[in-house]
């Protein structure tokens, strides 16, 4: 048997539905000789006749009949598969899902997604807390967010904010008992909480100063796994944390923590929310992706966003 085409059985379906050759052509927009030809296509490569022809009508075989009971309820199933996915292209529908460091997820995704899912009731949005590079096409991941330059290619960026800055903190009482460090290296005399990532890798401290810039491995006795773990630490006064600013702006502020060697601190990459070069985005993507031009002011900026090179 040669391989069926699915239009020839919608075809076959519209005939008998329609009761005449005529009248599916009009339906499905073809003459009527070109009908004929992939209905007899379709009676010659299952080698049984599928329809009674007279010149007033057409009626079903009992082969015909057979086969539509068995047919329709599978072209439902198609139909209605794919006024599904036409659904997800046209109306923001469907799941969302977003791979990115815990820095990220807190302090930019959180906000923007929570504003979003207001304005779209019928989306879902994942996030992921990750801080290793991941491959978000295999991974599943609609997009994923990343400093700038660790992103990786055929990717398209959008800017999400200002440049970045890392702080360097203690609490009033651990600086009282322990005093001032004024250079990079005089931490070594101190109890640094130190963050490790899922990969088994310490994170180092990056300064730079009038053109001097060096990393430093923070030495001490507490190592955590997560930010928030490591302010909470810092605002117990259990040593000097490395944060972004993003976690330690409001405890400065209130004078529960102190910022130390600020003038040491460099300026890094903004975040970037990245995504697969594709033609096509779902609705729910192309919703969330003007939802941030809005929120970031890209909706009139030229080269907002662009391909990773």
């Amino acid at each position: 048997m040669a391989q069926l085409r699915l239009d020839s059985l919608e075809i076959f379906a519209t005939i008998v539905r329609c009761g005449s050759f005529r009248a599916a052509a009009s339906e499905r927009g073809i003459s009527s000789s070109a009908l004929s030809q992939s209905m007899n296509a379709l009676e010659t490569s299952l080698g049984i006749r599928l329809l009674n022809r007279t010149t007033r009508s057409v009626a079903p075989t009992e082969a015909g009949a057979r086969l539509l009971d068995r047919l329709a309820p599978a072209l439902r199933d198609i139909h209605v598969a794919v006024n599904d996915l036409d659904q997800l292209r046209t109306s923001p529908t469907g799941t969302l899902r977003i791979n990115a460091p815990g820095p990220a997820v807190d302090h930019v995704l959180c906000p923007l997604v929570f504003d979003f899912m207001q304005v779209h009731p019928d989306v879902k949005v994942e996030l992921i807390s990750d801080a290793a590079l991941v491959d978000i096409v295999e991974q599943g991941f609609d997009a994923g967010v990343r400093f700038g330059k660790q992103l990786a290619q055929d990717m398209i960026a959008m800017p999400l904010g200002p440049p970045l800055r890392y702080a360097i903190v203690a609490s009033p009482q651990y600086v009282q008992r322990r005093g001032v460090p004024t250079v990079p290296d005089a931490l070594a005399a101190h109890d640094a909480i130190r963050r490790r990532f899922p990969s088994g890798t310490l994170v180092s401290w990056a300064f730079e100063k009038d053109g001097t810039s060096l990393n430093v491995v923070p030495q001490g006795r507490l190592t955590l796994s997560s930010a928030h773990q490591e302010l909470q630490a810092a605002l117990a006064g259990q040593g000097v944390a490395h944060l972004l600013e993003d976690y330690v702006s409001e405890p400065v502020r209130e004078g529960k923590l102190v910022r130390l060697l600020e003038d040491w601190s460099p300026t890094l990459p903004c975040w970037y929310l990245y995504y697969p070069n594709r033609r096509h985005a779902s609705a729910a993507m192309s919703a969330f992706l003007e939802h941030v031009r809005r929120a970031y002011g890209h909706q009139d900026a030229p080269g907002a966003e662009a391909p990773v090179a």
